[in-house]
């Protein structure tokens, strides 16, 4: 039976006091919390299967409340997750469940938080994301961006901004949010990696396509981390790595 396989940690960093980043994995969900270790968990092949990082807005209070929150939504709603018009709308109730949340609470009227993510299918994958935290094709040899970045366009000579476009929840209540939805076809041998920022940002994306050649699973999503350790670890560090086995 085919089977897929996902290996995923989730870490502070070197640089932060806490981490506002979240994970789920089918049913399994990590909010805000490390992992000492890279988690790996197999799947049979075709139920729809979720898997996503959420990355809480610095410099909002309670970034981890919003990536939480998501990621618990999306753990409920994985199986039902069959098409794009469901993840659209999946992604739409996190983002109104964010602002009621806010609503209830003062203290987290601004909250929120990035998501991307993956939902494995029989054939296909639909990969989703709100903000600038990224799904990436590791099949070929070259990593593929497949996710979109929500961020202002960048200003010669500038290497990264800081700014969002959009996100789930935040301070642009009244603003909808435009999901960026794609389904590509996927096979027996399929690689995907799913992360926040906190790894594309210090890791150069030949770097990251170098580990991902030489590693598989477990000690690729190690190696991942190791990789945005030594380069400062100036953010928490989010990843989970899908792979379609036969």
């Amino acid at each position: 039976m085919s089977y897929v396989a996902v290996s995923a940690l989730s870490h502070a960093g070197l640089v932060r006091d806490h981490n506002e980043d979240s994970l789920v994995v089918g049913p399994w969900t990590l909010c805000a919390g490390v992992t000492r270790n890279p988690q790996t968990f197999v799947f049979p092949l075709g139920a729809p299967l979720v898997v996503a990082v959420a990355d809480g807005i610095g410099g909002q209070p309670a970034g981890e409340v919003a990536s939480a929150l998501v990621v618990r939504q999306l753990a409920v709603l994985g199986p039902s997750l069959d098409g794009e018009g469901a993840v659209r709308e999946a992604l739409a109730l996190c983002n109104r469940a964010v602002h009621a949340a806010g609503d209830g609470d003062p203290d987290l009227a601004t909250m929120g938080t990035t998501v991307a993510g993956a939902v494995v299918l029989e054939d296909s994958l639909i990969s989703f994301n709100v903000g600038d935290s990224r799904v990436l094709d590791a099949t070929a040899q070259e990593l593929r961006q497949v996710s979109v970045d929500d961020n202002p366009p960048l200003e010669p000579g500038q290497r990264t901004t800081s700014v969002l476009t959009q996100a789930l929840g935040g301070a642009r209540r009244h603003i909808g949010i435009s999901p960026h939805v794609s389904t590509q076809p996927m096979a027996a041998g399929a690689r995907y990696l799913v992360c926040s920022d906190g790894l594309t940002d210090p890791v150069p994306p030949e770097e990251l396509g170098e580990l991902l050649r030489v590693h598989d699973d477990g000690r690729a999503a190690f190696e991942l981390w190791r990789a945005a350790i030594e380069a400062g670890g100036p953010d928490n560090i989010t990843l989970a790595l899908i792979r379609v086995g036969a």
